[in-house]
């Protein structure tokens, strides 16, 4: 998918979905690795993860561009459009958007650590002191038992 189709796309959900038009733009950024997409209240576009769109069916990427549409309709009507806010949780629940976006698949390395007392697997993506790091249950010594290369 092209950012002129993800455009068009977008800009078809807004007016099924919303009854309103989506005036900005709406693109692929390739940096975004924790989320499926992004509202910008300073210039009200709207960017998203194209590993996404690329792995996942329709259903499931429509729900992330409602999501996105619902940071950007309430806050052109200057209303609560931030996670916590009312407003956002009832519109979102209405049009049917996601609320999480799907995990992404896991690349690079994963570490894992196992508790020295219990037992205990924890699988991390990023590398522990393990001299200053003990286990969340019984506050046992880790060791690193392997490393894991995706």
């Amino acid at each position: 998918m092209t950012n002129q189709e993800l455009q068009a796309r977008v800009e078809a959900i807004s007016m099924a979905s919303f009854h309103q038009p989506f005036r900005h733009h709406a693109f692929f950024n390739a940096r975004l690795k924790t989320t499926g997409g992004r509202f910008h209240p300073a210039d009200m576009n709207l960017d998203f993860n194209p590993k996404l769109f690329a792995d996942y069916p329709t259903a499931i990427t429509d729900g992330i561009i409602k999501h996105e549409l619902v940071h950007y309709h309430l806050y052109a009507q200057h209303r609560g459009y931030q996670h916590r806010d009312h407003d956002f949780r009832q519109l979102l629940a209405a049009v049917g958007g996601s609320r999480f976006a799907p995990p992404l698949p896991t690349t690079g390395r994963q570490y894992i650590y196992v508790c020295t007392q219990c037992g205990r697997q924890f699988i991390r993506r990023r590398r522990l002191d393990v001299w200053r790091y003990a286990c969340g249950h019984c506050r046992g010594k880790l060791r690193l038992q392997k490393t894991v290369l995706n």
